[in-house]
């Protein structure tokens, strides 16, 4: 009888035990997840850029990408822990598609906002350059002044581009008067184009052509056709996607705050095309 109840004092002893490792066990399995819950979530963003944008977006002579939006967000990047940037290159003429299809979710390309844009895109309220797009020619014309001189004209452009939206607009109400030559956003040959006289002109903003023409063979002529902040482009009517706006807009303030905005332009552009005031 003894013997009976000091075996089911010791079952009793093994069984509380087993249930005080199971209870530690659980404990430990748990504070993994609540650690984890603690610590911030980071959010994955895929930047579209491009790679054929002297200064702007482009691949160095060690195969790197870089230019001024490229480094821009790069800067934006560390400045919001909360989202992590990954930047990724496409042709010019599939990054809104590719926005739209959710391929990418931010576009760094030097966009410019028109009526034309908007309807379709959002787009970040703080721009982080200014610009004026121009009708550039051969520096010996001096035919050339406004759209109308170039009626009857072949004029380069890019499909989507701000300066394509100009020129097409103008053709809706002249009766298509300039013959439009498109090329996609990798030819990157207007320079070489409208020196050997294959067309008239392009259009181009006004930091643009010091950039790509080194040896100077053309010029700017006329008043500027348009003029606009350039800003970062994002998904409409997504709540995630106006709040990833918000926090890069609060960035760039930072960046202009303390100077770093205007540095980087003045590395890359050679001067401070931050603003309206030049």
């Amino acid at each position: 009888m003894k013997k009976q109840f000091i075996l089911s004092i010791a079952l009793i002893l093994t069984l509380t035990l087993a249930g005080c490792g199971n209870k530690e066990n659980n404990a430990g399995n748990q504070s993994e997840p609540a650690s984890g819950e603690a610590s911030e979530k980071v959010t994955k963003i895929v930047v579209g850029t491009g790679t054929q944008f002297p200064q702007v977006c482009f691949i160095d002579e060690n195969g790197k990408l870089t230019g001024f939006d490229v480094e821009l967000v790069r800067e934006i990047d560390k400045r919001l822990p909360g989202y992590e940037f990954d930047l990724q290159t496409l042709d010019f003429t599939n990054l809104l598609l590719s926005l739209e299809t959710k391929k990418i979710d931010m576009v760094a390309h030097e966009m410019e906002k028109n009526p034309e844009r908007e309807q379709k895109y959002l787009f970040s309220s703080e721009p982080y350059a200014h610009w004026r797009n121009k009708i550039v020619v051969a520096k010996d014309n001096n035919s050339v002044q406004t759209l109308d001189d170039l009626k009857g004209k072949k004029v380069l452009t890019t499909a989507t581009s701000a300066a394509a939206t100009i020129l097409e607009n103008y053709n809706k109400e002249n009766n298509n008067a300039i013959e439009l030559v498109y090329q996609n956003g990798g030819a990157n040959d207007e320079v070489a184009q409208v020196a050997s006289g294959r067309v008239e002109a392009f259009l181009s903003a006004d930091f643009t052509l010091s950039l790509i023409d080194s040896k100077k063979e053309l010029k700017t002529t006329g008043p500027a056709l348009s003029e606009a902040d350039i800003l970062f482009m994002f998904r409409k009517d997504d709540p995630e996607q106006k709040k990833l706006a918000d926090a890069v807009d609060e960035a760039v303030r930072e960046l202009k705050a303390d100077g770093t905005l205007a540095k980087l332009s003045s590395e890359w552009l050679g001067n401070d095309f931050t603003s309206e005031e030049k």
